[in-house]
């Protein structure tokens, strides 16, 4: 499950947002000098996808300012900047962290669409802040009436 936050003529950028990693987010952070990471001790990191995956993320419903990041949809924050990192921590916010992206060069994943490789929803920060990680595509599949069950795919044959 795959959170598309650009998508233009020259390509397409997004984040797996339903595979955790086997860490938490204070083993990730564990250089932040000073902050109290107790809050996040349950939080878990996500596997955001193949592309520079030491690169960190952070999605929010905590308000970024444009300095620091964007509103990607309304009320969901998206940023990669280490201080607003550190902000979102001293306020309590909620935070999603991925590391590393999915990327798509100019063209493939309109011709991925096309081929009908992609099923879309409207993503709700319930999502991210409220779902288990192992519900999230379920979930996301209940908003179009689909069940994960419902797909079969037939044996490759050799």
């Amino acid at each position: 499950m795959v959170l598309l936050w650009q998508h233009s003529e020259e390509g397409a950028i997004g984040f797996v947002i339903n595979r955790a990693l086997e860490v938490a987010l204070p083993e990730v952070l564990a250089t932040t000098d000073g902050l109290d990471l107790s809050d996040y001790a349950h939080t878990a990191v996500a596997w955001g996808g193949p592309v520079e995956s030491m690169s960190a993320t952070v999605l929010t419903t905590h308000e970024v300012s444009d300095d620091d990041g964007w509103e990607v949809i309304p009320g969901l924050y998206l940023t990669r900047s280490q201080e607003a990192l550190d902000s979102l921590i001293r306020a309590g916010a909620p935070i999603f962290l991925t590391l590393g992206y999915a990327g798509w060069g100019e063209g493939q994943l309109d011709q991925e669409i096309e081929q009908g490789s992609w099923l879309f929803t409207d993503l709700d920060p319930a999502y991210l802040f409220e779902f288990p990680v192992e519900e999230r595509y379920d979930r996301a599949l209940a908003t179009l009436g689909l069940q994960g069950t419902a797909f079969w795919l037939p044996p490759v044959e050799a």
